[in-house]
């Protein structure tokens, strides 16, 4: 065992804490579908911490977007890859552009309605006549809020009402004063909202609970000519969310240290810690390969995406069914997963920040 962890330890010196030549480093832009980086971009700042994106020759990028704008940006080559939803990839696909999510990230779905704890409505058909917050109206939560009505036997242009409630303590304010009655945005903006102080119940959303979520995306195009610079992206998240499961309260203060406007502000430590870890365990239970029955990181499910192409035709997201495989690629997951994963679970355990 002392074995392992000096090979640990002598392997963060020499990879993990080195310096890199900045100047040999491509800067890759990846959108983050969100208007503010949260918690759960933790994977992102463990790679770069540890320095496995600066050894691969990359410096990663995070460009807050709101949803749909991720895979807008990805198909007008503005940015070449984003951490997206389906859905939006879905539309755009039946419009001719051939992008693919070659790494699935968040293999339990991300999304679904939320009301206050003490609200009445008790199922997705109590959403009629009823206001709706999401993050942004490009966003992700509204198309799975339209979906969702319409999967109730409602009608999403007249039953529902749809508006922007921003996000974290902003939405929480909006739930307080019953400005709005529900939400559909996502699993650690409902953290963000409870840790405001607003207590949140998740609706039964059994038509979507088994579906996966957000996942890297590229044009085809992107993924023949960058080949090897995609692969460093998702191994060093994959490698990022290991040490995350390993040592999330590592993760957590390293976040801190990469993206200081992560940390809560106006309360103590302790308190920041918690609320940080409300968070991030929010999405590390989407992030858990069981979610999807798959076996390697990143590796996306066809049988899983079929089901959820079908439920995205059903219910209006897009107009004609998309074949799962044109939407996702596993070509890339060998290369991807060729780490030890023991040998970074061993890395988390044994660090102690600096």
């Amino acid at each position: 065992m002392k074995r392992v962890y000096l090979f640990v330890a002598i392997a963060y010196l020499l990879f993990g804490a080195a310096e890199f030549d900045a100047a040999a480093q491509t800067t890759v832009r990846v959108g983050w579908c969100a208007r503010t980086i949260t918690t759960a971009a933790a994977p992102f700042a463990v790679a770069m911490k540890m320095g496995w994106y600066a050894r691969d020759g990359i410096a990663v990028e995070l460009v807050p977007l709101a949803g749909t704008d991720c895979v807008k940006l990805v198909a007008t080559k503005t940015i070449p890859y984003a951490l997206a939803s389906v859905e939006p990839l879905a539309i755009i696909r039946s419009q001719g552009v051939k992008a693919r999510i070659f790494y699935t990230a968040y293999q339990g779905n991300i999304f679904g309605i939320a009301v206050p704890q003490s609200s009445a409505i008790t199922k997705l058909a109590d959403l009629k006549q009823k206001t709706i917050g999401v993050t942004a109206m490009s966003s992700t939560g509204a198309l799975i809020a339209r979906a969702l009505a319409a999967s109730a036997g409602l009608d999403p242009d007249r039953d529902i009402h749809i508006v922007v409630a921003g996000e974290g303590a902003q939405t929480a304010a909006l739930l307080r004063s019953g400005q709005i009655d529900a939400l559909s945005q996502f699993d650690t903006q409902y953290a963000l909202v409870e840790n405001a102080g607003v207590k949140l119940r998740r609706l039964s959303t059994s038509e979507i609970e088994h579906f996966p979520s957000n996942g890297f995306l590229a044009l085809e195009d992107t993924l023949r000519v960058s080949h090897n610079q995609a692969i460093a992206l998702a191994q060093g998240y994959a490698k990022g969310t290991v040490f995350t499961f390993a040592n999330p309260e590592a993760a957590i203060r390293i976040l801190w240290e990469v993206y200081p406007e992560t940390k809560p502000t106006g309360v103590d430590e302790a308190t920041a810690l918690r609320e940080g870890m409300r968070t991030l365990q929010a999405r590390m239970t989407n992030l858990r390969l069981e979610k999807s029955g798959v076996s390697r990181w990143g590796e996306s499910s066809e049988k899983s995406f079929s089901a959820y192409t079908d439920f995205m035709q059903r219910w209006g997201v897009t107009k004609v069914k998309i074949p799962a495989n044109e939407l996702i690629t596993n070509d890339l997951i060998g290369e991807i997963n060729n780490f030890s994963q023991d040998e970074i679970s061993a890395m988390a355990k044994a660090y102690k920040g600096k």
